[in-house]
């Protein structure tokens, strides 16, 4: 149902003046653009924010500048309401820890955090799945040793490999955030996973066989 085909469809709908077709590619996208939230989010707002209560911010933000987007109705439906999402986002950072920030680098810092947030993330994920049982009892040691690493990394191919792996976007799609060719995305992924693997090797005995 939520194929390429069906998200085509329902934006020709839209562009038909069709109101309940906003509903449903809206809909048809909230699981993925609630995944992205939580895993872009600093943690010291887990619980002070909801998702969902961002997603509605979003949902009225989206419905209220559908014009624009019927503008370039070629663009992909989903990377322009994730554009809208991570803007709503960069909101309730700065809203939340502007109190950390409050220099003439603000919004630097903000960019900051959520590049941190996105290390975070990714290297909680990661100590989760591919650690060995020997690791597991100093978990949290290894995930600060993976972030470590991680922030180490060129920031473009970290952002392929959180767009790629963990938001699970398709690489038309991780083109289109980044603004470069589908091929060149592809490119990226390969170089990104092949420098990862090289960071991770770096944790004495993060990759080894247990």
């Amino acid at each position: 149902m939520s194929g390429s085909g069906f998200n085509e469809e329902l934006v020709e709908r839209l562009q038909s003046g069709e109101e309940h077709a906003f509903v449903e590619l809206f809909s048809i996208h909230r699981q993925r653009l609630k995944r992205m939230l939580e895993f872009r989010m600093d943690r010291r707002l887990r619980g002070r924010e909801d998702a969902s209560d961002i997603l509605q911010e979003v949902y009225i933000d989206a419905h209220q500048r559908m014009r624009h987007y019927l503008r370039r109705p070629q663009l992909s439906f989903y990377v322009w309401l994730r554009q809208l999402t991570t803007q709503r986002l960069i909101d309730v950072h700065r809203r939340h820890l502007k109190a950390e920030m409050r220099d003439i680098k603000q919004e630097v810092g903000i960019n900051r955090q959520m590049l941190a947030a996105t290390s975070a993330s990714m290297a909680l994920q990661l100590a989760s799945v591919l650690a060995s049982p020997s690791q597991i009892a100093m978990h949290a040691e290894l995930v600060l040793q993976i972030e470590k690493a991680l922030e180490g990394m060129d920031e473009i191919d970290r952002e392929v490999i959180a767009l790629r792996h963990f938001e699970e976007l398709r690489n038309s799609e991780v083109a289109e955030v980044l603004g470069i060719k589908d091929a060149a995305a592809s490119n990226r992924y390969m170089r990104a996973l092949t420098r990862l693997r090289e960071v991770l090797q770096e944790i004495p005995g993060f990759l080894d066989e247990s």
